[in-house]
């Protein structure tokens, strides 16, 4: 079951990405907001904004999964993995609701994104070391 946890918060990661997606869609025609543009309504803004944000932390979360899972710890890294994922929706309901009650969200995904790149690091080095 443990070897399948990090591809259960990669599984659980695209979801949410496809989650971001659909709002923002969602956003984009509720509001009148004509591609190309992104702004317009508030609403959509910060729709859009849950979006790209959720896009960026997702381009440094997946490597440091990756790294923490490869070099020895992917229970630790999966759990982490999954407080992040949690953290990120948390922070996507509270924006998309009220842009300044977004903190909460992103302080959980960022301790549990730290956790991992912490157990990515002692791993690397750790390899490194012995072989």
């Amino acid at each position: 079951m443990i070897q399948h946890l990090p591809a259960v918060v990669v599984l659980l990661t695209v979801l949410l990405q496809v989650g971001t997606l659909w709002a923002t869609g969602h956003a984009r025609g509720k509001y009148g907001i004509q591609a190309p543009a992104i702004s317009g309504h508030a609403a959509f803004e910060r729709a859009w904004r849950v979006q790209m944000n959720t896009l960026e932390a997702t381009v440094i979360f997946l490597p440091t999964l990756w790294l923490a899972v490869q070099y020895g710890y992917p229970l630790w890294a999966s759990v982490a993995g999954l407080v992040w994922v949690v953290g990120r929706v948390w922070y996507a309901v509270a924006y998309l609701k009220e842009a300044a009650k977004r903190s909460g969200g992103f302080l959980l995904s960022s301790a549990a994104w730290a956790v991992m790149l912490v157990l990515g690091v002692i791993g690397l080095v750790r390899a490194m070391m012995i072989g």
